[in-house]
């Protein structure tokens, strides 16, 4: 047998933990050696060895046949392809399985993650973001985990700008959980992207695993940026661990009273994480430059947008304190004439800023 599939065998074997089998590969230097040198192991792990071989290395060839059948390649700790970013963080998978085209060494590489109940604002944060940093960093690999919400449409965002994405999972490479995300999952597979996986066929996506692929998430990139998330949440679980791994955490800035945003506006509050408010503060932070040539600084709030007019500026401002206005009410809030509000809107429209809906009430595109 060959090291990776000795690593593979230690990495599922029952008995052993991921601990032990990384103290193990520590002492003896390789996973080769490890079964080489059974009288020499701690009694744990040879009697689990003994008790569970035979049927580690049967269950260890259905799942290289199946791999092999769909396309699946597994990429243990000592592959060439496995993630660099990821093997240098001490909670490193021995093990992995991906299936898709995005490379996973990309010389640039952040994740997106947030709440599952994401708000319109966020969606709006989501689009905007992707697009600027397919203008400014086209080959950038954008990592998420397929869940609801900032999850989902973080990944269907890079589709549409044609951003490579790839999608960590909570389960095997033989389903898609959601089901509902089966088709996205298809097309991030087909345009230049993948999915990513620590278990192996026929795990459930149980909620502890979801906690568990967090650690991937936020190894495998070089910065996290939380688009929306409450005061508790697994997207913070990722920011603080991208945090212990000495990558940068970004957070994008909410409005004071949104619960959703609640948790992104204390990351700021605290230091823990940087502002951000547009894909060029992305590339200061990470001392990036553009592929392109160098551009305007695009920005995630149009509202800030010194070529507006004072009033464009400050209702697009008043949609983000709430998604939607009657517009009435809204020249009342802002001091102003409803013959002017009704002017500004129809221009903000023709921009696709903000979307005006029957019985005279406006909301943010």
């Amino acid at each position: 047998m060959s090291e990776s599939e000795y690593i593979y065998l230690l990495s599922h074997m029952p008995g052993i933990t991921y601990q032990m089998s990384r103290q193990l590969l520590q002492q003896f230097g390789s996973a080769t050696a490890v079964f080489d040198n059974r009288d020499a192991l701690p009694d744990s792990a040879r009697l689990a060895i003994e008790a569970h071989l035979a049927t580690a290395r049967e269950r260890m060839e259905k799942e290289y046949a199946f791999c092999a059948e769909k396309g699946i390649r597994i990429l243990t700790y000592d592959a060439p392809d496995y993630p660099k970013r990821l093997r240098h963080t001490p909670e490193a998978p021995l093990t992995l399985f991906y299936k898709g085209t995005a490379q996973l060494n990309a010389k640039r590489a952040i994740s997106i993650v947030g709440t599952r109940k994401i708000s319109e604002y966020g969606k709006s944060v989501c689009q905007n973001l992707c697009q600027e940093i397919k203008a400014l960093l086209p080959d950038c690999l954008v990592v998420s985990g397929l869940a609801y919400g900032v999850d989902i449409h973080s990944h269907r965002a890079c589709l549409q700008n044609s951003l490579p994405t790839v999608g960590v999972l909570a389960h095997g490479l033989d389903r898609i959980y959601p089901t509902l995300h089966l088709q996205t999952a298809r097309c991030m597979m087909e345009q230049g992207g993948g999915l990513l996986t620590e278990y192996v066929t026929g795990t459930n996506p149980d909620k502890g695993n979801f906690v568990r692929r967090n650690r991937i998430v936020a190894g495998i990139t070089d910065a996290t940026i939380v688009v929306e998330s409450a005061e508790q949440g697994g997207s913070l679980i990722t920011a603080r661990l991208a945090q212990n791994y000495g990558r940068k955490v970004l957070a994008i800035p909410g409005r004071i009273y949104d619960p959703h945003s609640a948790g992104c506006n204390r990351l700021i509050r605290t230091g823990d994480a940087l502002m951000l408010t547009s894909a060029y503060q992305l590339l200061e932070a990470m001392g990036w430059q553009s592929t392109p040539a160098k551009i305007e600084a695009p920005t995630l709030f149009p509202e800030l947008d010194l070529n507006r007019s004072e009033l464009e500026r400050k209702i697009l401002a008043a949609l983000q304190e709430r998604d939607e206005w009657d517009k009435n009410e809204l020249a009342r809030h802002l001091g102003e004439s409803v013959t002017d509000i009704a002017t500004a809107t129809f221009t903000l429209e023709m921009d696709g800023l903000l979307v005006q809906m029957g019985g005279n009430r406006m909301r943010r595109a």
